[in-house]
């Protein structure tokens, strides 16, 4: 398989040497993640425009997601809540970091809501930027966002896509109460489903998520199940950082053991020369592979491929 070797830039290095890094990087690609994005123009630009009128955020924008087009031709969005900086520092996430995130907006839970049914969306996935800065994390503002679409569409299916919500001590309280409190709260405002990813293995979690923990994310899978086991429940991970087979089969198997209903896998590609380099192009076979091994552990809904996101078909489960 074709892999990239290339790390992150000197600052001091000229523009014209990064940029042409930038372009070796990019032939470098295998053929199969070479696509045009699927939808028409006017679809994606219709969205663009309503959500840049209501200066909110979708992580399809902010994180340049390849299937943006396809899923906005099919009625489908996710809407990233809470800004669009994030106070935490995984190395290969595309979303703004390394600065004071913005104060939140107020209306931005009806002008979510108001987006949505102008777009008339079917299905909508709701994430946000983790913000470690706020008392609650941003619980809250998930429920009052949820509560407000369900007013203005109240037949639009609402999936949620959360951090973990773990942080340090508030008025004394342990960090996991706090994290519990934070869950309940989500998971009382019903969402059809849970999805919060574990995003690599347990060996590379350090590397990839900083401020991250493997088991506080499974934690996380399974306080939503004992909270409501109606609920379903979802995870993804990014492969490309130097994982095998083995390790990620593991994966699957710690979030069954949760019993995690969904699973999204897709290929780690590199935002820019400062994040992390791509190790491995996983085959479209392998995906196949992976995605089948899934289905067989009992995952009810598996999307598997180089180009698959967190969302991709996301309400085809629902």
């Amino acid at each position: 398989m074709p892999e990239s070797s290339l790390s992150s830039p000197d600052q001091s290095m000229p523009q014209s040497v990064v940029a042409a890094q930038k372009r070796q990087e990019v032939q470098s690609m295998p053929a199969w993640l070479r696509r045009s994005t699927l939808g028409k123009a006017s679809e994606i630009s219709q969205v663009q425009q309503i959500i840049k009128q209501r200066n909110i955020h979708t992580i399809c924008e902010e994180g340049r997601c390849p299937n943006r087009g396809e899923c906005y031709s099919q009625g489908t969005a996710t809407f990233l809540l809470m800004g669009p900086v994030c106070t935490r520092s995984c190395a290969f996430c595309q979303v703004d970091k390394g600065h004071a995130p913005m104060p939140l907006d107020p209306e931005e839970p009806q002008k979510v809501a108001e987006s949505v049914r102008l777009l008339g969306l079917r299905y909508v996935v709701l994430t946000s930027v983790t913000r470690d800065d706020l008392p609650d994390q941003g619980a809250s503002w998930f429920v009052d966002t949820i509560s407000a679409i369900r007013a203005a569409c109240s037949d639009t299916q609402i999936e949620i896509l959360t951090p973990d919500f773990w942080g340090g001590r508030v008025d004394g309280k342990d960090p996991d109460v706090l994290q519990l409190e934070r869950i309940k709260t989500v998971v009382g405002a019903q969402p059809v489903c849970y999805n919060h990813n574990i995003e690599t293995v347990e060996r590379l979690q350090g590397v990839v998520r900083r401020g991250a923990k493997y088991d506080r994310s499974l934690k996380v899978l399974q306080q939503v199940k004992e909270l409501d086991a109606t609920i379903a429940t979802k995870s993804g991970l990014m492969l490309g950082h130097g994982e095998t087979q083995d390790e990620v089969v593991q994966t699957l198997q710690d979030l069954r053991a949760v019993d995690c209903d969904r699973l999204t896998l897709g290929q780690y590609m590199r935002p820019s020369l400062e994040h992390l380099p791509v190790q491995k192009y996983w085959h479209p076979d392998e995906f196949e592979e992976l995605g089948e091994i899934a289905r067989s552990m009992g995952f009810s809904h598996v999307r598997s491929g180089p180009l698959v996101r967190s969302s991709y078909h996301a309400g085809e489960a629902s």
